[in-house]
């Protein structure tokens, strides 16, 4: 009877240590200012903030990460839904909040934020002027942008949608491989 307790005991602490992992695309607290490169412009359960990554200008982050948020030129705006599916999305994860969660944004944000649920599964993704907007998964620290290559892009906090992609990453890193 104790193996089964302590195997009842494990498989719980396991499922937990699961479930914690489980969200990390959805982010929906205030960004912190840091000394990585970036300035955020924090605000109390923003989904979306303003940041200056260096290099980039102000562009738009995650509200309680911090981390440079990304447009796909595959995308095509207002059409709710993402090129971006399969292998894609490990590279790519998507910005996401809770089913029913309005999307808000920091001050200096001027473009529109709303929301679409992703037909793969992968929760209800925030988009920016109907871009679907994703975080770059070789972006380990706030300020860090590496992920603009050719067709990614982060996202000016005051234009209508996209900056123009960047033909190499910044740092010279290995182009990621994706599906589309």
């Amino acid at each position: 009877m104790h193996t089964t307790i302590a195997q009842r005991l494990f498989g719980g602490a396991a499922l937990l240590t699961i479930a914690g992992c489980g969200g990390a695309a959805a982010d929906t607290g205030a960004a912190t200012a840091n000394g990585g490169g970036a300035t955020a412009t924090p605000t109390a359960s923003t989904t979306v903030a303003v940041a200056t990554v260096t290099g980039h200008g102000s562009v738009l982050v995650g509200g309680s990460s911090g981390m440079t948020l990304y447009v796909f030129d595959q995308d095509t705006p207002g059409s709710n839904t993402s090129a971006c599916t399969g292998g894609c999305i490990s590279t790519w994860p998507p910005l996401t909040v809770p089913a029913g969660t309005t999307p808000t944004g920091a001050s200096g944000i001027t473009g529109q934020l709303a929301t679409f649920t992703r037909s793969d599964g992968k929760g209800v993704q925030v988009t920016y002027n109907g871009h679907p907007l994703h975080f770059y998964s070789g972006d380990t620290k706030p300020g860090d942008a590496n992920g603009n290559y050719p067709h990614w892009s982060s996202v000016p906090a005051t234009s209508g949608g996209a900056a123009a992609p960047t033909p190499t990453p910044a740092g010279g890193a290995p182009t990621p491989t994706y599906s589309y």
